[in-house]
């Protein structure tokens, strides 16, 4: 009897260093999958109308704290010349000196600042700030947290989406023109659009 109670003692305290010795669990750190992500917008046009575009140029890092998302980070960049609105013209316009001017700011970065989560545990605000076109804003992305899976090679990918607005006015991009029949032709509003499938980083 004696005997099988120190033998239970010595699993128990065993089982106690082993987990003791287990490494405490730890924010996974993500990597953009730029060939499965989008980084869009939609912003107006003649009033009533709107145009999609995109950014076909970005990488981006995730730092993702599942049990305490606020622990968790983003940062990303996107080479603005890369913009695509599917209309050549159009693009030329958009990386000129009265819209993006690329060759004088070539990027634009986006730094959260914190992470708020949602008490449903898959939706969220990042807060951050976006600097575009030599200026830094504050903004908001409502963020969605669709899961996660491996895929067919053993990578383990992380799914997110995300949106905000911001007005472009306040980046320095004023360029418009004022319709015949009122109104100006380029909306002041801009919605930003974010499909990210993202790779985690192996330690």
């Amino acid at each position: 009897m004696r005997k099988a109670i120190a033998g239970f003692l010595f699993a128990l305290v065993a089982s106690f260093v082993a987990l003791a010795a287990q490494p405490a669990w730890a924010a996974t750190t993500y990597k953009v999958d730029k060939s499965h992500s989008s980084v869009g917008f939609v912003i107006g046009h003649l009033v009533i109308a709107e145009v999609e575009g995109r950014f076909d140029s970005f990488e981006g890092t995730i730092v993702f704290d599942e049990a305490d998302p606020t622990k968790s980070s983003v940062q990303a960049t996107a080479q603005t010349n890369s913009i695509n609105t599917n209309e050549p013209d159009r693009d030329k316009h958009l990386r000129s000196a009265d819209f993006l001017d690329v060759e004088k700011f070539p990027t634009m970065t986006f730094k959260s600042s914190k992470v708020v989560p949602a008490k449903d545990g898959k939706t969220g605000k990042i807060h951050g700030t976006l600097e575009l076109h030599g200026v830094k804003k504050e903004v908001v992305l409502d963020t969605v947290f669709k899961g996660k899976t491996t895929d067919p090679w053993g990578n383990q990918k992380a799914v997110f989406e995300a949106t905000g607005k911001i007005n472009r006015g306040d980046f320095g991009l004023k360029w418009n023109k004022v319709l015949d029949a009122g109104g100006l032709l380029v909306g002041e509003e801009v919605t930003i659009k974010l499909k990210v499938e993202a790779i985690a980083q192996k330690s």
